[in-house]
């Protein structure tokens, strides 16, 4: 089965209730924003259906019924900080989002990240724009400014889909070079980068956990696929699908398991299964449904594909609940030990969904 709520969000609802109520479907992959994941949530804890969600987020949630293969803030967001912190030398920060959930919260976790690392909130400039902004000649003029105080500087960029187009070509405008004010975006890859002249972009920088240029036999292997399947050699591939990938096979593995598609029995089954990544890793489901994940820093090539300029050792774990705010450092979720999403470590109370 395959729908097409259209990005209208409300629509989500409605054809995920379609989905599992006059369908009967097993599990469903999808959503693309939290605002389409938050909007199919409660229908996915009222029927008992099963979500597997490709897409990096916000963190500061864990449902039953839902398996997160997208990044976490502590597989994207942090990690980009960081290197932008102790490997480029930034001393000013420009958070720069889209006016919606995931740019706000993640926003919010990086200021309390940044000035639990002792910068100074005039060196934190948060600004927010609609869904497909296109008139950035003042919001570039401002990140200009805001650049020319005499320290290095950078743009955290949490703009969604279409407005990262005028974006970047109001930068060039400017002349705002990636030696100047590097960008370092969480929601432009390759395919957002396929439909436009990629030159102005070079330099730039995207941190994801799959890039499609990675030099691994399975990587290889699976675009030969792809472009065999699609028949176009030129098409490309993204983070998001490869984690719809893991998903798949995660959700394959847990059906074999559990001897069943039965959504309680398959959603028991999957914590601690593990794939194969497209990189060369392992990806494993944690008790909070999250799974880990390597993260690479790309730097954004004239042909639009990345070139991998730093990454972890490791796969890093997801964490459902950010160490980084008041409200939930203290927050865990686990649905094999607890059988909670939202645990109060301190209080020892479940407030959130419970299943006991």
């Amino acid at each position: 089965m395959v729908v097409d709520p259209a990005s209208n969000w409300p629509l989500f609802a409605e054809k995920a209730a379609e989905l599992l109520e006059k369908d009967k479907v097993a599990v469903v992959f999808g959503c693309w924003t939290s605002v389409s994941r938050k909007s199919v949530l409660p229908v996915f804890e009222k029927d008992n259906g099963l979500l597997f969600y490709p897409v990096q987020y916000e963190g500061e949630e864990s449902s039953k019924n839902v398996i997160y293969t997208g990044a976490a803030p502590n597989q994207q967001a942090i990690p980009a900080v960081d290197y932008l912190m102790k490997d480029v030398g930034v001393k000013r920060w420009v958070l720069e989002g889209t006016d919606y959930v995931y740019p706000r919260t993640t926003n919010k976790i990086l200021a309390a990240y940044l000035e639990q690392k002792g910068v100074k909130p005039a060196d934190i400039m948060i600004n927010y724009t609609p869904f497909g902004f296109s008139d950035w000649t003042s919001e570039v003029a401002k990140i200009k400014a805001f650049g020319s105080a005499g320290k290095k500087t950078a743009v955290v960029s949490t703009i969604n889909g279409d407005a990262n187009v005028p974006f970047y070509k109001e930068l060039g405008n400017q002349k705002i070079s990636a030696e100047d004010i590097p960008v370092v975006a969480f929601s432009v890859g390759e395919e957002e980068l396929s439909g436009l002249d990629a030159k102005p972009l070079v330099g730039h920088l995207a941190a994801w956990n799959y890039f499609m240029s990675i030099n691994s036999p399975i990587n290889k292997e699976w675009i030969a696929k792809w472009h065999a399947f699609t028949k176009n050699p030129k098409r490309t591939f993204n983070d998001p699908m490869e984690a719809t990938v893991i998903g798949f096979h995660l959700w394959v593995k847990a059906v074999q398991k559990a001897g069943t598609t039965d959504t309680t029995k398959v959603i028991a089954a999957l914590p601690g299964l593990e794939t194969s990544n497209l990189t060369g890793g392992i990806a494993r489901v944690l008790p909070n449904h999250h799974i880990t994940k390597p993260v690479y820093i790309g730097e954004i090539r004239g042909d639009g594909q990345f070139d991998v300029v730093w990454k972890t050792d490791k796969e890093v774990p997801g964490d459902a609940w950010s160490d980084f705010l008041p409200g939930s450092k203290d927050i865990e979720a686990d649905w094999v030990n607890l059988n909670c999403g939202n645990y109060n470590t301190k209080t020892k109370v479940c407030s959130g969904q419970n299943y006991k």
